[in-house]
């Protein structure tokens, strides 16, 4: 009797090896573990609207590679190297124009602008990506975290150390002045309130 058991299982066996092999060799074969789909279902609600008068004017991107470390007592510490790519933009906004702001005296038109402003700064997470990572496994999230957090911090202080608001007053008088000029057909003084 368990010698026909025997020949039985290997009979299946066999069968089953030969079955899979088939089908590994004919392209066929699925793993039956894999994600067949992805569904993702959402619930989008508009929650409000604002009305911008941001003016761009200048873009600066940025690249920053990050060595982050998180310092434990027992453990080896995390560390992680990242490159992270990201944007800072410099914008006048137009809405703070008032109409006591805009004179016209003889055949010039004096326009004071408000000061220009840092009007974003963005990590672009799509172009970053993580390096290397030594002994992150319990701390990935943390890590990358707080990597970003100072990245973006950076990317702030570095716009502004590398004259971002000046290079928007700049491009202001660049772009905006010759626009003007050819409306009004009159000459145009940009100016800048004080800060």
């Amino acid at each position: 009797m368990t010698k026909i058991i025997n020949r039985v299982l290997a009979i299946t066996v066999l069968a089953f090896l030969i079955f899979f092999g088939w089908n590994v060799l004919s392209g066929n074969f699925k793993n039956p573990f894999g994600i067949k789909t992805i569904e993702s279902t959402h619930s989008l609600i508009l929650e409000k609207t604002k009305a911008l008068g941001n003016l761009e004017l200048v873009t600066f991107q940025f690249k920053d590679i990050i060595d982050q470390k998180l310092s434990r007592d027992y453990l080896p510490d995390p560390r992680a190297l990242l490159i992270v790519h990201g944007e800072a933009v410099g914008c006048i906004n137009l809405s703070k124009i008032q109409k006591e702001d805009i004179r016209s005296e003889g055949d010039t038109i004096t326009i004071m602008l408000p000061q220009p402003e840092l009007c974003q700064y963005k990590i672009d997470h799509a172009k970053s990506s993580i390096y290397d990572a030594q002994y992150a496994f319990m701390n990935e999230a943390l890590l990358f975290e707080e990597a970003y957090k100072s990245a973006e911090k950076k990317l702030k202080q570095s716009a502004l150390e590398s004259g971002i608001l000046e290079t928007t007053k700049e491009n202001a008088q660049t772009m905006l002045k010759p626009l003007l000029e050819s409306i009004s057909q009159k000459p145009v003084l940009l100016k800048f309130t004080d800060n």
